[in-house]
Protein backbone atom coordinates (compact mmCIF):
# COMPACT_ATOMS: atom_id res chain seq x y z
CA UNK A 1 0.00 0.00 0.00
CA UNK A 2 1.51 3.52 -0.98
CA UNK A 3 1.45 6.37 0.78
CA UNK A 4 -1.56 7.59 -0.52
CA UNK A 5 -4.05 5.10 0.08
CA UNK A 6 -2.33 4.89 3.21
CA UNK A 7 -3.64 8.12 3.90
CA UNK A 8 -6.88 7.64 2.07
CA UNK A 9 -7.61 4.65 4.46
CA UNK A 10 -6.56 7.32 7.43
CA UNK A 11 -9.03 9.43 6.39
CA UNK A 12 -12.09 6.64 6.21
CA UNK A 13 -11.21 5.60 9.17
CA UNK A 14 -11.48 8.91 10.82
CA UNK A 15 -14.64 10.17 8.89
CA UNK A 16 -16.78 6.97 8.99
CA UNK A 17 -15.03 5.70 12.61
CA UNK A 18 -18.38 6.46 14.51
CA UNK A 19 -20.67 5.51 12.22
CA UNK A 20 -19.22 2.18 11.97
CA UNK A 21 -19.29 1.75 15.98
CA UNK A 22 -22.93 2.49 16.22
CA UNK A 23 -23.19 -0.42 12.99
CA UNK A 24 -21.09 -2.70 15.62
CA UNK A 25 -23.22 -1.77 18.71
CA UNK A 26 -26.65 -2.54 16.75
CA UNK A 27 -24.79 -5.90 15.60
CA UNK A 28 -23.50 -6.92 19.31
CA UNK A 29 -26.27 -5.74 21.15
CA UNK A 30 -25.15 -2.48 22.94
CA UNK A 31 -22.15 -4.48 24.34
CA UNK A 32 -19.10 -1.30 24.02
CA UNK A 33 -16.20 -3.94 24.34
CA UNK A 34 -17.14 -6.38 22.18
CA UNK A 35 -18.57 -3.47 19.41
CA UNK A 36 -15.05 -1.71 19.74
CA UNK A 37 -13.36 -5.48 18.88
CA UNK A 38 -15.68 -5.90 16.10
CA UNK A 39 -15.12 -2.78 14.10
CA UNK A 40 -11.46 -3.22 15.00
CA UNK A 41 -11.41 -6.52 13.30
CA UNK A 42 -13.12 -5.29 10.48
CA UNK A 43 -10.83 -2.69 9.72
CA UNK A 44 -7.68 -4.63 9.71
CA UNK A 45 -9.51 -6.45 7.29
CA UNK A 46 -10.73 -3.59 5.08
CA UNK A 47 -6.78 -2.21 5.07
CA UNK A 48 -5.64 -5.69 3.92
CA UNK A 49 -8.10 -5.11 0.92
CA UNK A 50 -7.88 -1.79 0.65
CA UNK A 51 -5.80 -1.11 -2.33
CA UNK A 52 -7.86 -3.92 -4.38
CA UNK A 53 -10.94 -1.60 -3.58
CA UNK A 54 -11.47 0.55 -6.73
CA UNK A 55 -14.94 1.85 -6.21
CA UNK A 56 -14.48 3.98 -3.55
CA UNK A 57 -18.58 4.82 -3.55
CA UNK A 58 -18.57 1.31 -2.31
CA UNK A 59 -16.38 1.49 0.20
CA UNK A 60 -19.00 1.78 3.01
CA UNK A 61 -21.04 -0.95 1.54
CA UNK A 62 -17.68 -3.22 1.31
CA UNK A 63 -16.76 -2.32 5.13
CA UNK A 64 -20.55 -3.27 6.52
CA UNK A 65 -20.59 -6.52 4.68
CA UNK A 66 -17.34 -7.29 5.96
CA UNK A 67 -18.46 -6.43 9.56
CA UNK A 68 -21.50 -8.64 9.19
CA UNK A 69 -19.35 -11.29 8.23
CA UNK A 70 -17.04 -10.78 11.00
CA UNK A 71 -19.58 -10.90 13.45
CA UNK A 72 -21.05 -14.04 12.40
CA UNK A 73 -18.13 -15.73 11.94
CA UNK A 74 -17.02 -15.09 15.79
CA UNK A 75 -20.36 -15.83 16.60
CA UNK A 76 -20.13 -19.36 15.19
CA UNK A 77 -16.40 -19.76 16.58
CA UNK A 78 -18.38 -18.86 20.17
CA UNK A 79 -21.26 -22.10 19.61
CA UNK A 80 -20.99 -23.17 24.02
CA UNK A 81 -21.67 -26.79 24.68
CA UNK A 82 -24.41 -26.70 27.51
CA UNK A 83 -24.83 -29.70 29.19
CA UNK A 84 -28.22 -30.39 31.34
CA UNK A 85 -27.00 -30.71 35.38
CA UNK A 86 -29.59 -31.66 37.63
CA UNK A 87 -27.80 -28.79 40.12
CA UNK A 88 -27.80 -24.83 39.81
CA UNK A 89 -25.07 -22.92 40.74
CA UNK A 90 -25.85 -20.62 43.05
CA UNK A 91 -24.19 -16.89 41.47
CA UNK A 92 -24.32 -13.90 43.04
CA UNK A 93 -25.78 -10.79 40.68
CA UNK A 94 -25.27 -7.27 41.10
CA UNK A 95 -28.43 -5.51 42.12
CA UNK A 96 -28.58 -3.49 39.22
CA UNK A 97 -31.31 -1.00 41.28
CA UNK A 98 -28.37 -0.07 43.70
CA UNK A 99 -26.53 1.51 40.41
CA UNK A 100 -29.86 3.55 39.30
CA UNK A 101 -30.48 4.91 42.58
CA UNK A 102 -26.67 6.10 42.81
CA UNK A 103 -26.80 7.95 39.52
CA UNK A 104 -30.19 9.54 40.82
CA UNK A 105 -28.23 10.85 43.39
CA UNK A 106 -26.13 12.00 41.93
CA UNK A 107 -28.03 13.68 38.82
CA UNK A 108 -30.38 15.25 41.39
CA UNK A 109 -27.18 16.68 42.88
CA UNK A 110 -25.95 18.12 39.70
CA UNK A 111 -29.72 19.25 39.42
CA UNK A 112 -28.93 21.63 42.48
CA UNK A 113 -25.80 23.15 40.71
CA UNK A 114 -25.87 26.54 38.84
CA UNK A 115 -26.34 26.01 35.32
CA UNK A 116 -22.58 27.12 34.29
CA UNK A 117 -21.22 24.87 36.87
CA UNK A 118 -23.51 21.75 35.76
CA UNK A 119 -22.32 22.59 32.01
CA UNK A 120 -19.32 22.47 32.59
CA UNK A 121 -18.82 19.31 34.87
CA UNK A 122 -21.26 17.75 32.58
CA UNK A 123 -19.12 18.17 29.70
CA UNK A 124 -16.02 17.63 31.15
CA UNK A 125 -16.56 14.25 33.30
CA UNK A 126 -19.60 12.53 31.45
CA UNK A 127 -18.68 13.25 28.35
CA UNK A 128 -15.16 13.05 28.84
CA UNK A 129 -13.96 16.25 27.36
CA UNK A 130 -10.57 18.30 27.73
CA UNK A 131 -10.24 21.35 29.35
CA UNK A 132 -9.58 23.49 26.02
CA UNK A 133 -12.77 21.35 24.50
CA UNK A 134 -15.43 22.41 27.21
CA UNK A 135 -14.01 25.91 27.01
CA UNK A 136 -14.15 26.23 23.37
CA UNK A 137 -17.77 24.92 24.00
CA UNK A 138 -19.28 27.20 26.59
CA UNK A 139 -17.23 29.75 25.00
CA UNK A 140 -14.66 30.53 28.11
CA UNK A 141 -11.04 30.28 28.55
CA UNK A 142 -9.59 27.21 29.75
CA UNK A 143 -8.71 28.52 33.50
CA UNK A 144 -12.36 29.88 33.89
CA UNK A 145 -13.42 25.70 32.87
CA UNK A 146 -10.54 24.80 35.49
CA UNK A 147 -11.99 27.43 38.45
CA UNK A 148 -16.12 26.42 37.45
CA UNK A 149 -15.22 22.67 37.75
CA UNK A 150 -12.77 22.85 40.95
CA UNK A 151 -15.94 25.00 42.61
CA UNK A 152 -18.77 22.32 41.43
CA UNK A 153 -16.59 19.85 42.36
CA UNK A 154 -15.90 21.58 46.10
CA UNK A 155 -20.10 22.05 46.14
CA UNK A 156 -20.62 18.77 45.30
CA UNK A 157 -18.79 17.76 48.14
CA UNK A 158 -20.51 19.83 50.83
CA UNK A 159 -23.67 19.32 49.37
CA UNK A 160 -25.80 18.19 52.51
CA UNK A 161 -28.69 16.17 50.85
CA UNK A 162 -26.15 14.47 48.78
CA UNK A 163 -23.88 13.50 51.81
CA UNK A 164 -27.36 12.53 53.42
CA UNK A 165 -28.38 10.28 50.56
CA UNK A 166 -25.14 8.74 49.69
CA UNK A 167 -24.26 7.58 53.81
CA UNK A 168 -26.92 4.48 54.92
CA UNK A 169 -29.16 5.72 57.46
CA UNK A 170 -29.22 2.35 59.98
CA UNK A 171 -31.64 4.00 62.99
CA UNK A 172 -29.28 6.62 64.66
CA UNK A 173 -27.55 9.64 63.16
CA UNK A 174 -24.94 8.88 61.44
CA UNK A 175 -21.13 10.24 61.51
CA UNK A 176 -20.22 11.61 58.24
CA UNK A 177 -15.74 11.51 58.08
Amino acid sequence: MNVREHMAFGDYVRSRGGMLLRSALALTGGNRADAEDLVQATLIKAYQAWDRINDLAAVDTYVRRAMVNTHISGWRKRRVDEYPTDEIPDQPSADPSEERDLRDVVQRALDRLPRQMRAAVMLRYYDDMTEPEVAAALGVTVGTVKSTVARAVAKLREDEKLLDEMIPHQGGPTQRP
